[in-house]
C-alpha cells in the first residue's frame, strides 16, 4: 500500500498541543529576508541539527516531481517533509521546527529562515480554507483554557477536516482523558495532495496563529471539547512572504 494510502503510525503532531504554552513571544521574522532556494540547499543549515535529513529530502523530492497546485517540486516537497514522521520521533523536523518557533530564543530560528521561506511560499501558493477543523490532545486541557481567552500557537498546527479521524488510537482513541479542539480557521493550508500521508486529510495553521477561545464543554466522560476561532492580531505575528 503506497504511504499516502493511510496515516503515520504516530501522528504526534496532530496531539501536540500541550506544546503551545500561550507565552507572548517576538515576531517571527528573517525568513522573509531570505533567498528561495531548492530544497536540498534550504535544509544544509539543518544538517548538524537534523542528521538524516538529506535522505528525506531525496525520497520527499522523488515524489513530488509532478507537483499540484501550481507548486514547484521544491516548494510541494517541503510541505511532504514537514509532515513525514520517523523515528526518533525528537529528529522528525516538524518536531525541532515546531519546538524552535515555540521557543523564545528567537535566534534559534536562524538555521530554519531558507526553510520556511521554502515552504511559507509553497503555502502561500495554497488558497485559505474557512471551515471547522479538528485537532487533540490525550490530556485534560479544559482548566487551562477559559471563555474569551485569547492566545497564540506558535508553531505550525495541524488539523483535520474529519472529526472522526482523531478517534482512531493512532490518534485520541476512545478512552482515557482526552481534549478535542474545534477550530474555526479563516486561514488554513489544505496540504492533503503535498502530504505524506493522505489519508489524514491535513489542513495546516500557520505560526503564530491568533485564537480565541468560543467556549469549553464535556462531550462525553474524560472527552472534553474546546472550541476556537482564529482572530486577526493587531500586527501580524508572521512575516509574510
Amino acid at each position: 500500500m503506497a504511504s499516502g494510502d493511510h496515516p503515520s503510525e504516530n501522528n504526534f503532531r496532530f496531539i501536540d498541543v500541550a506544546a503551545e504554552k500561550h507565552d507572548i513571544l517576538l515576531p517571527i521574522e528573517g525568513h522573509e529576508k531570505m533567498p528561495l532556494v531548492t530544497l536540498e540547499e534550504a535544509v544544509v543549515p539543518l544538517i548538524s541539527i537534523l542528521p538524516d535529513i538529506r535522505r528525506k529530502v531525496h525520497t520527499a523530492k522523488l515524489k513530488c516531481k509532478n507537483p499540484a497546485d501550481g507548486l514547484t517540486s521544491d516548494q510541494s516537497a517541503a510541505i511532504m517533509l514537514y509532515t513525514m514522521e520517523w523515528e526518533p520521533q525528537n529528529e522528525c523536523l516538524y518536531f525541532v521546527l515546531n519546538e524552535h518557533l515555540r521557543a523564545a530564543d528567537r535566534k534559534k530560528l536562524k538555521p530554519w529562515f531558507l526553510y520556511l521561506k521554502l515552504i511559507l511560499t509553497g503555502l502561500s501558493r495554497l488558497p485559505s480554507v474557512q471551515r471547522t477543523v479538528y485537532r487533540g490532545v490525550k490530556l485534560d486541557l479544559s482548566a487551562q483554557h477559559h471563555e474569551g481567552e485569547q492566545f497564540f500557537w506558535w508553531g505550525f498546527s495541524s488539523c483535520t477536516k474529519k472529526m472522526n479521524v482523531l478517534k482512531s488510537d493512532q490518534f485520541l482513541g476512545k478512552t482515557g482523558k482526552r481534549t478535542l479542539f474545534l477550530i474555526e480557521c479563516v486561514n488554513g493550508k489544505y496540504i492533503r495532495r503535498h502530504s505524506y500521508y493522505q489519508k489524514e486529510d491535513e489542513i495546516l495553521l500557520l505560526p503564530a496563529t491568533y485564537l480565541e477561545v468560543v467556549t469549553c464543554f464535556e462531550m462525553a466522560s474524560d472527552l472534553h471539547a474546546i472550541q476556537l476561532k482564529e482572530i486577526k492580531p493587531d500586527f501580524p505575528y508572521l512575516e509574510p512572504v
